[in-house]
């Protein structure tokens, strides 16, 4: 059970409190799981249980009792995930198009790591090293981007690919295209946080975390471009929400770019077009460095030929 006692500025007075307790970053709440807690008695306003309709009347003291979830059984599967390279500490994939990393809130099967544990059962025991439904896992893509990640397959190898990440020594290059005309190249130097009422989107905010983009169009097209970029940082959706945020969100892209859908259909993609298409860094035992790259998945690369050709 987590304990949270948030104080109400006089700037919230008159928002319904279930509201105002979803924008609450700390909390990390979604406004229906606030409902819950406010219905099951989890949440008082100056030590007294309400209603999910109180209107905060500003300077009041929430206390806020959030359980820890439950966490369901890992569950092997036997899945076909593309491998690039393997050995008995590190195995390097291929992510397709729509498969979610890890388990987590409605996707805990048809995962990589669900995909992962058939195919390598020693990997559950990593799980109290970075959470017990993310064995191995020391880095991620988003659901809808494809290409390489490395997954360890011993604690010592996890160890080590950690802080390689953290120190930002890890070579990470995407491939991505883009709409309209950016510049030839550029850095996007713009903190990153949860949205305040779409909870589920980031965006650039003065209360972010740091996050630095650096970009360089490889193909200009009429309505499109063609750009590989590089991380400094890794924050979630850190490229999808920089490229919007200077006015060219990657192409497909249904959270951050009005224009996906239409897009989709004109290009022929079935979802946004972000590939991670280099990883490189040390081999956690013999400390050579090693790099992969990973072919464009199809859909993009049919997508390109469109733009090369002027259809």
């Amino acid at each position: 059970m987590k304990h949270h006692i948030v104080h109400v500025p006089e700037d919230a007075k008159g928002k319904r409190l279930d509201v105002w307790l979803a924008t609450r970053p700390e909390l990390g709440l979604s406004r229906s799981w606030a409902q819950k807690l406010v219905e099951a008695g989890s949440v008082a306003v100056d030590g007294r249980s309400t209603k999910s309709a109180y209107r905060l009347k500003g300077g009041e003291a929430i206390t806020v009792d959030i359980p820890e979830p439950q966490l369901p059984e890992l569950i092997p599967q036997e899945i076909e995930i593309p491998v690039v390279y393997e050995d008995d500490q590190i195995i390097v994939v291929n992510k397709p198009r729509g498969m979610v990393v890890h388990p987590a809130a409605g996707n805990y099967t048809g995962t990589l790591v669900n995909a992962l544990l058939a195919r390598i059962p020693t990997m559950r025991d990593l799980s109290p090293i970075n959470g017990v439904l993310r064995p191995g896992i020391v880095h991620r893509l988003d659901k809808d981007t494809t290409g390489l990640m490395v997954v360890a397959k011993t604690a010592a190898a996890m160890s080590w690919l950690s802080a390689e990440i953290k120190a930002r020594r890890v070579n990470k290059v995407y491939l991505a295209i883009v709409i309209g005309n950016p510049p030839p190249e550029g850095t996007v130097d713009a903190p990153i946080g949860r949205h305040k009422i779409y909870r589920k989107k980031m965006t650039v905010t003065e209360t972010g975390k740091p996050a630095v983009t650096r970009y360089k169009v490889l193909e200009q097209f009429a309505n499109y471009a063609l750009v590989e970029l590089k991380l400094d940082t890794g924050r979630t959706h850190q490229i999808r929400v920089h490229m919007s945020y200077i006015g060219h969100p990657v192409a497909g892209d249904p959270v951050y770019s009005k224009k996906a859908a239409a897009v989709c259909r004109e290009l022929g993609l079935k979802g946004q077009a972000l590939h991670a298409y280099t990883l490189g860094f040390l081999h956690p035992v013999t400390r050579q460095y090693v790099e992969f790259k990973a072919p464009l998945p199809p859909d993009m690369a049919h997508a390109l030929e469109l733009l090369r050709s002027g259809a």
